[in-house]
């Protein structure tokens, strides 16, 4: 069955025009700023301005980037860094969501643990680098381990927060309507979360990448932190670099598929 074409009033049409307008000119200057920093970052090292040897450049950059790819190496770092922060990242969330679920059922439970992850918060993970190695060796375990470290207890907290700060009057009107605790949860607790949701996912986005490259800095033999790494100790500045500009772009596309994930929940809740 073919969908009737909506009619908009002269006023609607007039503000998604508007709007329209608006996202192409943002974008514009998105573009536009970028191209400029690129443009002058390039001209100050051509000039002498700074010297590209410690400054690197957008050319020296592209450079080196298509000399790993010429090497067979570039998707392989990419790819190990990749799949250590979309793991990390996918069990963090996971086990953060179900943790702050069963916090939330049982208040005695909440109350006992929440000093120790207030705590565990606090501490610097860096710190517990030789332990995760002595524990889970000095391979893609022991970085994976860094990154679920790093984003879980964020998961928690912000999804904890968002199932207590739930409408106390909304719940007791459930429970007065006879719901049980699972049917509040289900029906009110998880919809009324999901902004909180997916704010945890874009703050836990930068958690992954920097738990990864944190583990691949304390041990690693491949992977995006460990180029960064070896060009530092090598003065292979433009790898640094390089590796640095790929990281970049990696955490903004995932950035990305977690708005667009955002859209289609909105999408789906409002209709």
């Amino acid at each position: 069955m073919k969908k009737q074409p909506l009619n908009y009033s002269k006023e609607h049409k007039r503000f998604l025009k508007k709007r329209r307008n608006n996202l192409i000119l943002v974008w514009a200057f998105r573009i536009g700023i970028l191209a400029l920093l690129l443009g002058l970052w390039e001209l100050v090292t051509a000039v002498g301005w700074a010297d590209p040897f410690i400054m690197s450049s957008p050319s020296r950059i592209c450079k080196t980037i298509g000399n790993l790819y010429r090497e067979g190496t570039l998707f392989y770092h990419i790819g190990t860094t990749l799949w250590e922060t979309l793991a990390g990242f996918a069990i963090a969330v996971v086990l953060g969501v179900g943790i702050a679920l069963a916090l939330w059922w049982s208040e005695i439970l909440r109350k006992v643990l929440e000093p120790y992850i207030v705590v565990i918060n606090a501490l610097p993970k860096i710190a517990l680098g030789p332990l995760i190695i002595i524990w889970f060796g000095t391979g893609s375990k022991a970085i994976l381990v860094m990154t679920v470290l790093v984003g879980i207890i964020v998961a928690i907290m912000h999804m904890l927060a968002a199932f207590v700060a739930t409408d106390k009057n909304k719940i007791l009107l459930l429970k007065s309507m006879g719901a049980s605790k699972f049917q509040i949860l289900r029906k009110l607790v998880i919809p009324s979360s999901i902004n909180s949701f997916i704010s945890m996912l874009k703050v836990n986005v930068g958690m992954a990448w920097i738990g990864s490259i944190m583990g691949e800095y304390i041990v690693s033999k491949a992977g995006l932190g460990y180029l960064i790494v070896y060009g530092g100790q090598v003065f292979k500045l433009d790898l640094v670099m390089s590796a640095t500009v790929i990281l970049c772009v990696l955490a903004a596309g995932m950035y990305f598929l977690v708005v667009l994930l955002e859209k289609f929940l909105v999408k789906n809740t409002d209709s």
